[in-house]
């Protein structure tokens, strides 16, 4: 029963947040927002929705270590798995604002939840608000350099819809997250009990896993579009997103607290290397045309992440 709880719970993420994105671009366009604030802010936000959903659910249950865990979980398969699966399709072009905006802000955002978590073993009250401030104030440079570009939303949400379609859409979109996220955090919780795994290892893998499959979807889609930059930019957002925005609201919603010590010793450390790693690895593969190379080298790492967190 547990199982199922998990597998309902991860169909109701994803069907959920294609329901409140389609429900978010579809008011944005009526309220005459331009494509490029729905595109950084709007479509962002709602293919992360299960991160926040789940984490915030889990932090105010009082399980902290699968709202942290799957923040962590999900950044390191983005860049390791994802990412991997992305390099095995195509190789990959990306703007300069990688180099001087984006993996920057995501190597800022990775230490700075490192310090936090080493400092106290916690993420107050006080250290959302910063995650959040900051996580704010990087969407609003990010629309300001970018106020010129042409943005192409996915085709799905660009239909006329009605507003009754678009107030069902948020609705059951809505409530699938929040019902799918109490299924998944319950049967996660009642898995790691019977079979004496930790709560940990539950949250990196098949928590962080599922709610990444918005990303996994979008970034597979435009890898064989060949839209590669597309599909880096998506790994590399929803990882600033995840820590700045999801640990950010799930910790002024509920501070999180007594992290297992395994996961600031081990994951952290993962993580911190997948997102110093993400550098040379692009400077590597736009010199050369071994990207499926660089892709097995990825995958490789993240199966040997997984192999050693259970020991």
């Amino acid at each position: 029963m547990n199982f199922l709880y998990i597998i309902v719970g991860l169909g109701l993420l994803v069907f959920g947040a294609d329901w409140l994105l389609k429900a978010s671009v579809g008011f944005s366009l009526k309220l005459k927002i331009s494509k490029i604030i729905i595109g950084l802010t709007v479509v962002s936000i709602a293919t992360s929705a299960p991160e926040l959903i789940v984490s915030v659910k889990a932090a105010l249950q009082g399980f902290s270590n699968i709202a942290v865990g799957n923040v962590i979980g999900s950044n390191i398969g983005n860049v390791g798995l994802i990412l991997g699966i992305v390099l095995l399709i195509n190789s990959i072009k990306v703007s300069p604002t990688f180099y001087t905006l984006d993996w920057p802000v995501k190597i800022i955002a990775s230490f700075l939840l490192a310090f936090f978590l080493w400092f106290d073993n916690s993420i107050s009250r006080t250290e959302g608000f910063i995650f959040l401030i900051l996580f704010i104030l990087f969407l609003v440079y990010l629309i300001k350099i970018n106020k010129n570009i042409i943005v192409e939303l996915p085709n799905e949400t660009t239909k006329e819809q009605t507003l009754l379609k678009l107030f069902l859409f948020l609705f059951f979109g809505g409530a699938a997250l929040w019902l799918g996220s109490e299924l998944l955090v319950k049967g996660a919780v009642n898995v790691a009990k019977n079979f004496g795994v930790s709560d940990r290892i539950i949250a990196i893998t098949v928590v962080s896993m599922g709610t990444s499959i918005p990303e996994l979807t979008s970034s597979v889609i435009a890898a064989l579009k060949k839209e590669s930059d597309i599909a880096i930019g998506n790994v590399i957002g929803s990882n600033i997103f995840n820590i700045l925005g999801v640990l950010g609201i799930s910790a002024i919603i509920s501070p999180i607290n007594n992290i297992d010590q395994k996961m600031i010793s081990h994951d952290l450390i993962w993580m911190l290397g997948f997102a110093v790693a993400l550098m040379p690895l692009v400077l590597f593969t736009r010199r050369s045309s071994l990207f499926f190379k660089e892709g097995v080298l990825l995958i490789l790492a993240y199966a040997v992440f997984i192999y050693t967190s259970f020991s």
